[in-house]
């Protein structure tokens, strides 16, 4: 019988950033996506603040909010920077997508400093993208710089801020190896 630690283990080291470019159109259930997001909510935090905060777009939702991030994209870029090709992109990748859930997180606790928030939110990602690989969704955070303007469109409240948007779907992509440095490399023991 498999041992629960192989199971993770492997989950762990099978789990990569699936780009939209490779989602079939065959769309994630809402059960699905529940379950994502469930998994988010036993993410560690300190003092109990639970500061992770979602918005999922699907459908019609999802296409406006590609809109918006690619008006956005052309409102905050200078005319000399601005590329139709990144604009085009930012439109496909939510066309592709079976959703886009946004990570915001509540920053107003005064019981812990925000970067525990941060990485809070960060824990509850990564509980996201390795139940999306069990799940064999396809899945990706992404932080373009546009995220910074949203706030009022996600009718955020004033300490809330998103930090991401999190794309997911159906795929056919290969599984690839790992790039990792030996993390020997990384630890140091102190023993005395």
């Amino acid at each position: 019988m498999e041992q629960e630690i192989d199971i993770l283990s492997r989950i762990i080291k099978r789990r990569r950033s699936i780009f939209p470019v490779s989602y079939t159109e065959q769309e994630v259930p809402v059960e699905v996506i529940k379950q994502v997001l469930e998994s988010a909510n036993y993410a560690p935090t300190h003092k109990l603040t639970q500061p992770w905060r979602f918005i999922v777009f699907r459908n019609e939702g999802k296409a406006k909010l590609g809109q918006e991030l690619a008006r956005l994209y052309k409102e905050t870029t200078p005319a000399n920077q601005f590329l139709q090709k990144k604009y085009d992109s930012i439109l496909e990748k939510a066309g592709q997508a079976s959703c886009i859930i946004t990570l915001n997180a509540a920053l107003n606790s005064d019981k812990v400093p925000e970067w525990e928030e941060l990485a809070a939110l960060a824990c509850a990602v990564q509980n996201m993208a390795l139940t999306a690989e069990a799940l064999n969704v396809g899945a990706y955070w992404s932080s373009p710089g546009m995220i910074a303007d949203l706030k009022y469109y996600l009718n955020l409240g004033e300490q809330e801020k998103c930090f991401g948007l999190f794309y997911m779907g159906y795929h056919n992509e290969e599984p690839r190896e790992a790039q990792r440095s030996p993390i020997e490399d990384k630890i140091k023991w102190i023993e005395s």
